[in-house]
């Protein structure tokens, strides 16, 4: 798809947008859902990626790559149209008009535009830096210039490299000798390993927020479609780093750690409308939102492990 046609896309559907309310509800999820058929949100998010070195590597970062995963979450678990439709509704109204997915340059794509993204994460080998977003948002870039190749043009490249050199070690422990996961592109015994302990996770943190379990997901599926899409050196060389996350993890509460109220309990999931209808339409925080659930159901649908799956089920509320 050329840039032209995408610009063309993104003046359409934002104008179909502005103005919804001429339109019937359900025209308005038909063009809704179109949207997410052109990737729309991947290319909304792989600008983003590319422009928050430049503004706040850490939450724009986190800002693009859940554009990112809510495109994958809705096409790969078959969202229907009006869980879908609201989705991209949210992102209209939060972020798309804004500076961070205004579209770069046009230009010839970088041939090696996916392999200088992996060396970039690569360099950090063995450092655990933030939580594992410079694994995470490396995916994330990655997977979109192989599902748009036209974005990998050179200024976003260059973007998304410094973005992903710009993290900084957190609670770099020395990784307990017995944590070893399996190897990543063992795609369903490292899922269970993921699930397993991201589940542990929801019941060592209650009190203390969610986002030790939340990351156990997002950073180890990201390991996972990483190797998956064959790139299986980039995966393994932050093992290390993965490792001294659970390690991390598994400590528990430190006494400086910050308490945080719990979720309310709730029924509903990320996959029906009425879940993203009672969030309202400025409650997207960083996208966690977006990104915690795509991990989830990526790695259950890998785990292939029904008694895991009804046990995460049950406690998933926690997360969502």
């Amino acid at each position: 798809m050329s840039g032209n046609i995408e610009r063309r896309t993104f003046t359409i559907s934002s104008a179909a947008f502005l103005g919804g309310l001429l339109l019937p509800t359900g025209d308005r999820a038909d063009a809704e859902v179109k949207e997410l058929t052109e990737k729309r949100l991947v290319q909304l998010g792989i600008n983003a990626l590319a422009r928050s070195a430049e503004m706040n590597y850490f939450a724009d970062g986190h800002r693009g790559a859940s554009m990112i995963s809510a495109h994958l979450m809705c096409e790969n678990n078959h969202f229907d149209d009006e869980a879908t439709s609201r989705i991209v509704e949210l992102f209209d109204l939060n972020w798309a008009s804004s500076k961070l997915c205004r579209p770069f340059p046009e230009g010839d794509p970088v041939p090696d535009a996916c392999k200088q993204v992996g060396e970039a994460l690569a360099d950090g080998s063995g450092v655990l830096r933030q939580v594992g977003h410079d694994a995470i948002f490396a995916m994330h870039a990655i997977k979109a210039f192989r599902l748009l190749p036209e974005t990998a043009t050179k200024e976003r490249v260059a973007g998304v490299c410094a973005m992903i050199r710009a993290f900084k070690p957190w609670r770099d422990v020395k990784p307990a000798p017995e944590i070893d996961p399996p190897p990543f592109d063992d795609a369903q015994a490292a899922s269970k390993f993921i699930l397993q302990e991201a589940s542990d996770a929801i019941d060592r943190f209650k009190g203390f927020g969610q986002g030790f379990a939340g990351h156990m997901l997002t950073f180890g599926q990201s390991l996972v479609e990483m190797a998956a899409m064959g790139d299986v050196e980039w995966a393994e060389s932050c093992r290390v780093a993965f490792r001294k996350y659970v390690t991390v993890t598994r400590m528990g509460p430190q006494p400086d750690d910050r308490k945080i109220k719990d979720h309310p309990f709730s029924k509903l999931r990320p996959d029906d409308a009425e879940y993203w209808e009672k969030r309202g339409d400025k409650t997207l925080g960083l996208g966690h939102v977006f990104k915690y659930p795509y991990a989830y159901y990526d790695l259950l649908s890998r785990a292939q492990d029904p008694e895991l799956e009804r046990e995460f089920d049950a406690k998933a509320w926690n997360l969502f």
